[in-house]
């Protein structure tokens, strides 16, 4: 009978723990990347009080819970946040602590430091691949950098191409006219026209050049070939090779006029651009950098265009479970812990990221709040055992009186 008292303090405590993981959980219900714990109990091993396969045995009462984290999905919500990622599906950011140690994360509420790096919110560095020119990820893991170039070099133009439709109804010596933006090497910015003319040959369009550059002069311009013919079908059939455009620069310049590829037409419908395109650009100013989706860190500039400077590398760790909690919701690798596969997102069975999103807890209220009932009911039933065994010692007592 005594042994009761230590048996229904072992319940007390057991439930005790679990109440402290469910008041935990709770907590953290709103902690971005979270993951709740559950409470295992089991029980201590039991006293054989006598002998035999069928001798009657007394346990010990409540070992003290295990808990094991759940690794499931959490609720995805756009955050709006410039700098925001959510892993959907499994894997763990990979972080650098100031001290070289490696820990993971589910948060991704990251942002830039002073020297431009990508940190959480507790400052660990947050690790990635950096981009080569070609937009391809380096292999080396190091950490993510904002691009320290605030300006963008210009882009002398090579090359254009163009997408249109003459009209094959339109009379002799009818014209049509397409503009076309070319840059030299120091960003300055002329506007090329190319101007189709209708023979009177069946079937046949000339074409011709003219340029004002960025101070408004004329520039000559000589096209290496002039002539565009169709057949009945209204298909090109000449020029077959890309054109060579001489501008009268200083120096002078050849831009190379693709037309291999190229989708020019000759039918009846209105002479018309479907799409005209060139290579160049001039100088622009740094105006964003972003998560995109991908875990892609893309900088903006003020021509519009896009550029990926690094991508966020994701770690696959087979028995998630075994990690232990460090606080500033970082987790930590132990002995038990399988080895953690770094790679690239939506590879190797690691999940996607998505950008401007946040992963929030998994934590689901209803089920926390039931088994805080069931736990407070097994608290107050082993409460009740040590009542009763007081009042049975007591009698026990009496009994010598």
């Amino acid at each position: 009978m005594f042994k009761s008292f230590s048996t229904a303090l072992s319940g007390i405590n057991a439930n005790a723990t679990a109440v402290d993981v469910v008041s935990h959980n709770l907590a953290n219900i709103n902690t971005v990347g979270y993951k709740g714990s559950d409470v295992a109990f089991r029980d201590l091993m039991s006293q054989s009080m006598s002998p035999g396969s069928n001798s009657t045995q007394v346990g010990f009462g409540s070992g003290l819970p295990m808990t094991m984290r759940r690794f499931t999905q959490g609720t995805m919500q756009q955050s709006g946040g410039q700098f925001d990622a959510a892993i959907q599906g499994d894997g763990f950011f990979v972080l650098r602590t100031a001290s070289g140690e490696r820990l993971f994360t589910r948060a991704g509420n990251f942002q830039l430091d002073k020297a431009g790096r990508l940190v959480t919110a507790t400052g660990e560095y947050v690790q990635g691949y950096l981009v080569d020119a070609n937009g391809v990820p380096t292999g080396t893991l190091t950490d993510v950098t904002a691009p320290a170039r605030p300006l963008l070099e210009p882009k002398k133009t090579t090359q254009f191409t163009m997408d249109l439709n003459l009209n094959a109804s339109a009379p002799a010596d009818s014209k049509f006219s397409v503009p076309v933006e070319v840059y030299d090497a120091q960003g300055k910015r002329s506007l090329l026209t190319i101007t189709f003319t209708k023979s009177s040959t069946a079937n046949t369009w000339t074409a011709a050049g003219t340029m004002r550059d960025s101070q408004g002069a004329d520039v000559n311009v000589t096209l290496s070939s002039t002539s565009f013919t169709f057949d009945a079908d209204g298909k090109l059939t000449a020029p077959t090779a890309d054109i060579d455009v001489t501008l009268a620069t200083t120096p002078s310049t050849t831009v190379k006029w693709v037309i291999t590829g190229a989708n020019i037409t000759q039918y009846s419908a209105p002479s018309a651009v479907s799409a005209n395109s060139q290579d160049g650009s001039g100088a622009a100013q740094l105006v964003r950098i972003s998560m995109a989706d991908g875990g892609l860190l893309v900088a903006s500039y003020s021509n519009s265009q896009k550029y990926v400077v690094a991508q966020l590398a994701l770690a696959a760790i087979r028995n998630p479970e075994t990690m232990v909690a460090v606080g500033d919701n970082n987790l930590q690798t132990t002995n038990q812990t399988a080895q953690a596969v770094i790679g690239e997102p939506g590879t190797g069975g690691r999940g996607k990221i998505v950008g401007g999103a946040l992963e929030f807890s998994n934590v689901d209220l209803a089920r926390e709040f039931t088994n805080l009932i069931a736990y407070q009911r097994g608290y107050q039933a082993s409460s009740k055992v040590i009542t009763t065994v007081d009042e049975l010692t007591q009698d026990t007592i009496n009994l010598k009186r």
